[in-house]
């Protein structure tokens, strides 16, 4: 297992991952697959190059099986705040530890960004593997979204988790 910031050349490797989590877990994200089929590689090439976000991918013998991106918040008032988004792992490596490992390494770059104080992310509220695992990182519910997401009529609620580092 390799764990390492994504670079332009990830780009492909990354767009083909993101679009199986897209058609693999639709709930699981605020985007749908029909949204970002016809995205460029140049959008994530241009993406990895940002000083804003950092996404890092889980690699196992060269193959990309594993993505999470932490973004910081840019306004005055809220620049202490970074926020995880866009975490997979492909279902054949759950639980091999890659969602662990990527968590951590967006947790070290966090404490490592000037001013950031505090990490946020939100899982769904049925998705209870994920939540354990955010919490054994040291993430709490604070909240819960009623409705957060809307896919085909059907309602997702979200718990909103925040690490305080």
């Amino acid at each position: 297992m390799m764990i390492r910031r994504l670079v332009p050349q990830d780009a492909e490797s990354y767009l083909t991952l993101r679009l199986k989590a897209l058609q693999n877990s639709p709930e699981a994200f605020g985007s749908t697959y029909e949204e970002e089929k016809d995205y460029p590689v140049d959008k994530y090439k241009i993406r990895f190059q940002s000083e804003d976000s950092f996404t890092f991918g889980a690699f196992e013998n060269g193959e990309l099986v594993g993505m999470i991106t932490l973004v910081k918040e840019q306004r005055i008032k809220l620049c202490h705040k970074a926020n995880i988004v866009a975490m997979y792992v492909s279902p054949e490596k759950r639980g091999s530890g890659f969602g662990k490992a990527l968590l951590k390494e967006a947790i070290r770059m966090s404490k490592e960004l000037l001013g950031i104080e505090q990490v946020y992310l939100t899982v769904l509220t049925t998705n209870e593997v994920a939540k354990i695992l955010y919490s054994s990182l040291g993430f709490e519910i604070f909240a819960t979204e009623k409705r957060a997401l809307k896919l085909d009529g059907i309602y997702f609620d979200e718990d909103l988790m925040v690490l305080f580092l």
